[in-house]
Parts: C-alpha cells; structure tokens; sequence
C-alpha cells in the first residue's frame, strides 16, 4: 500500500488520527482522493485552456449590416471575416433591385465567430404582371378584374360612339396584355353612347379639400356637404370619406359630400 508522507509534525499528528495507517479511511483517500483531485485538475485545465482554444474564445465580433447590399458585395466582405451564408428566400420587393438583400440572421450587430453562416432573404426585383382584357365589360367588373390581377383603376374617362355599346369599357391604357409593375393604376375608356349627361366619381380621399373640390368639377360633379372630424393622423382638410365611391355613375352636376379633417 502507498503511503502519505507527512513532514509537519502536528500535521502528521492530525492525519493519523482522521486516517490511521492502515485503515479503510487511509486507503480510501488514497486510492480515491488522489484520482478524483487528478480529475478535479484535469477538468481545469480543459475548462480553462483547452475549451477556449476549441471554442475560439475571444474571437467574436459584431455581424456587420448586410441589408440593402448585392449579394456579390456581402460576399467579398463574409470572405474576409471568414463567414459564409445562404440564401434562404426570395421576394418580390418593389424598389428594390434584383439580387438586393432584404433581410439577414444574424441581424447587424450580433456577435459571430469566424465559420458562421449567415443567412441571406434576398430581392426578386419588382413584380411585373400582365394587363386583363377588360374591354366589354363594366365599369365596377373592370375594377374587380384589375384588383384581382394585383392592379389598380386609374382615370376613368369616356368616349361617344353609336356602333359599340353604351356603359362598357372600350380599353384600357396601359393596353391589355402589357406587363405593368404590381400595383400600377389602369386608366380605362368608356363608352357614354351618343351623348353623355353622366360621369364617374374619382377618387378624393386622402386628398387636400381644395385639390379634392378641383377634381370632383373636372370630372362635371360638385363638392356637397362638407363635415368635419377630428383625427391626428392626417394635415386638416384631408379628405377622409367621401359619399360615393371611386368609380360610380353620377349625373352630371351631381354632389358628392366629403368628409374632411380637422386639428
């Protein structure tokens, strides 16, 4: 059996009497206590040495901001900082130009080590989409028809003629079938038959009054009763409402009432 050796006397004096030689307690601390403080060092020594350099403690640093670069650009910077990425989804991004990136995880600022991936949401440029045929057909069909396709109704104006029929869209300009940015108005002509004491109401809301009051006399229709509501989101005189809609059918000289801010 190893023994301990002790030279401080009193230190002597108190070992023999916890552990006596001999004793299942000496042979315990031992053939035990050694080994375990062994490990205790061992586990030490990885905990503060090793596992940092494993680890690559002190290493990190701040993600840059990727958003609103190419991705060719990012690329040259994640090779000199040692990252990589992936580009994890496209989008449609209207003002955005092909190949932009929208959206990065990390995000800007969070601190990476060398190795990391990033990744990438990037742009699919503006969506562009196809004009539906909507000569033939009515002034609020033509409008369901645009909405559905992922555009707007832009200037309604009219025409007369007596060899096609009266109250149907004639064309629309941009023509049918022309490919258009997502969420571009259509202006469409229609047919008013030989003569027209009617018009359509455009849209004023979000207008100023007065500009809303010049629109409404271009178009052959009047301002009505004016209200008034409270509402800090908008300039006063914006309109907020108006009493017929975007597109419908009025007599000429007909009044629309509006609905406009105040502070």
């Amino acid at each position: 059996m190893g023994q301990i050796a002790i030279t401080d006397p009193d230190k002597k004096v108190l070992l023999g009497k916890y552990l006596p030689p001999g004793s299942m307690r000496r042979r315990l601390a031992t053939y035990i206590g050694i080994p375990v403080l062994v490990l205790l060092i061992f586990l030490g020594i990885v905990d503060r040495i090793i596992m940092p350099i494993v680890t690559r403690q002190g290493s990190d640093f701040p993600l840059p901001p990727f958003v609103d670069m190419k991705v060719i650009e990012a690329e040259m910077q994640l090779e000199e900082l040692g990252l990589s990425y992936q580009i994890a989804g496209e989008e449609y991004a209207p003002g955005k130009e092909k190949g932009v990136i929208l959206n990065q995880f990390p995000i800007a600022g969070t601190r990476v080590k060398p190795g990391r991936q990033i990744k990438f949401v990037i742009s699919m440029g503006q969506k562009f989409l196809p004009i539906p045929q909507v000569a033939g057909k009515s002034v609020r069909q033509a409008t369901l028809d645009l909405e559905a396709a992922g555009l707007l109704l832009g200037e309604v104006s009219w025409a007369f003629s007596d060899t096609i029929p009266e109250r149907v869209v004639v064309f629309s300009y941009p023509a049918s079938g022309t490919e258009v940015p997502m969420g571009t108005k259509v202006n469409l002509m229609v047919n008013r038959g030989r003569a027209s004491e009617y018009t359509y109401v455009p849209k004023v809301i979000g207008m100023q009054l007065d500009d809303a009051v010049k629109l409404l006399e271009k178009k052959g229709l009047k301002a009505g009763i004016v209200s008034y509501r409270t509402n800090d989101n908008y300039l006063p005189d914006t309109v907020l409402e108006q009493s017929e809609p975007e597109g419908t059918e009025l007599t000429v000289g007909a009044k629309v009432d509006l609905i406009v801010t105040k502070t």
